[in-house]
């Protein structure tokens, strides 16, 4: 059995298309098109923001007219079109794309009239509608003749490359992508390999996805991206996934309706409605429930979304930039997050990297947190500038920031708050140091029968691991290294450095 084709008509509504149906229930454009339509329409979509109390009245006309002559009726309704005038392109150019996009996804073949409506409306539908293999353009004579309309595709592609050189020029003049991402240090290969992709991700229109471990600056990279964007000039908006309730997570990201819940005293657009047009950062994406995945999904697809307690769609057209430091793919196996929001998500992938992993970076990032402390205590009339020690430097280059560069920076704002020297030195800075108990369990271990392990080596290689790393972290100091092992004293540690061929720096 053949599937059925979806045909499905979209059209601005017209004054004209008023003024017939009131002058004695006459047709124009729309009714002409849809009667004389050799394929019968699935559904009718018409946008319109003037004569509201007509709405109703005109759906029932065309679905008469419709019913009349057997072709389909009951999916014709006039939809709220939020411009903020008839010939103001912006807000048209983004109301005609999300419904452009969103019906051509639908159906098979989508008809376009280019008679109703403002001559901006027509340009923006012809233009936006060039791009789309399945759309055709129609046409209604004053006489109420159908006509087919072949636009020149040199048209379509003189209109795109104008476009994209004038977009590009405005995109690189304010703000620049390199400005966009000038706060982001980027000095180590790792990092520069990472900003190369991310100015990759702005320029297009794509969902991003940043990963990494916490403190990293997942957010300061979202930001970047939304500043490298087309939509630079536009809202940015940050929500924490994981720091609000199940119940405001929805109403904070889809708005709520007055008397939605108890304390819903007025109706409140959530951060999609306040994003309109920009970008909607959600970090901690991976602490959202299955029921707000579930609506993100279809914001996502369909640039839909629905306020707390209110059963009218609000389209939006929101690029979203999600961030987590958790193993989404991970989540997706156990059943804790939907697959197909993953890959909505996962198109432009970022992996912040650690800082441990950004050793040439480290210097600057420290030099710019440093510079920040002394600019915010210069206030205070006693402060004293300081700046820190080369061996500090040292020190801070050997510890391992498992908390990245949040870790870093309060460690240092520590370390300048307790010295009262104008130089930090690496004793003030070890002083300055959170002890992170570490109690890590060994996952089970199996043996097939015939195994044969060194269980001798195996201890031995964890030993030397462990030494190595107190060496690094405590400076080579021995003594402080024992003390982080837990062994008796510095002698102890030497021998068994020897015994696990250990050279000892100074």
């Amino acid at each position: 059995m053949s599937k059925r084709t979806v045909n499905i008509l979209l059209s601005w509504l017209g004054t004209k298309d008023i003024d017939n149906m009131l002058d004695g229930e006459k047709n124009a454009s729309i009714s002409t098109i849809a009667i004389n339509s050799q394929t019968p329409f699935d559904k009718i979509v018409i946008l319109s923001n003037h004569q509201h109390k007509y709405w109703e009245k005109f759906e029932g006309f065309v679905k008469k007219r419709m019913a009349t002559i057997g072709k389909p009726y009951h999916d014709i309704q006039v939809y709220k079109a939020n411009i903020v005038s008839p010939i103001d392109y912006e807000s048209i150019h983004q109301v005609t794309a999300l419904w452009i996009n969103k019906l051509s996804e639908e159906a098979d073949s989508l008809s376009i009239n280019l008679t109703s409506g403002t001559p901006a409306m027509t340009t923006l539908s012809v233009l936006i509608g060039k791009g789309k293999s399945n759309v055709h353009f129609l046409q209604a004579t004053p006489q109420n003749e159908l006509l087919h309309v072949d636009i020149p595709i040199d048209f379509g592609q003189e209109y795109v490359k104008s476009a994209s050189k004038n977009i590009a020029n405005t995109a690189i003049s304010e703000p620049k992508i390199e400005q966009a991402f000038s706060k982001l240090t980027a000095k180590s290969v790792q990092m520069q390999n990472v900003v190369n992709k991310a100015k990759k991700i702005a320029a297009s229109e794509v969902p991003a996805l940043i990963l990494g471990e916490t403190g990293t600056g997942k957010e300061l990279m979202a930001t970047a991206i939304h500043k490298g964007s087309l939509r630079a000039n536009k809202p940015l908006k940050v929500i924490n996934c994981g720091a609000f309730a199940e119940n405001l997570v929805d109403s904070t990201l889809f708005g709520h309706k007055k008397g939605a819940f108890t304390g819903a005293e007025k109706d409140h657009p959530g951060l999609f409605e306040q994003a309109d047009g920009g970008t909607l950062f959600l970090d901690e994406v991976g602490e959202l429930t299955p029921e707000i995945q579930v609506k993100l999904l279809r914001a996502l697809q369909q640039g839909e979304i629905n306020r707390l307690g209110d059963t009218q769609t609000t389209n939006v057209d929101v690029r979203v930039i999600a961030a987590t430091h958790k193993d989404l793919s991970k989540l997706v196996e156990e059943g804790k997050f939907r697959e197909d929001l993953f890959y909505r998500l996962a198109v432009g992938i970022i992996q912040m990297p650690a800082l441990r992993e950004r050793i040439e970076d480290i210097t600057v990032i420290v030099n710019q947190l440093v510079e920040q402390i002394n600019k915010a205590g210069s206030k205070h009339p006693d402060y004293i500038s300081k700046n820190i020690s080369e061996k500090g430097i040292k020190f801070i280059l050997s510890q391992p920031w498992q908390g990245n560069i949040r870790e870093l920076w309060s460690t240092l704002n520590r370390a300048f708050l307790w010295s009262d020297s104008q130089t930090i030195t690496e004793n003030d800075l070890a002083s300055a140091m959170i002890n992170r108990a570490k109690n890590k369990s060994f996952t089970d271990i199996t043996l097939s029968y015939d195994d044969k392990i060194d269980i001798t080596q195996l201890v031995d290689n964890y030993k030397k691991a462990y030494v190595l790393a107190a060496l690094k972290a405590s400076g080579n100091v021995k003594s402080h290294a024992a003390q982080m092992l837990n062994l008796k004293d510095h002698q102890t540690l030497s021998n068994w450095m020897k015994r696990l061929n250990i050279k000892h720096e100074k």
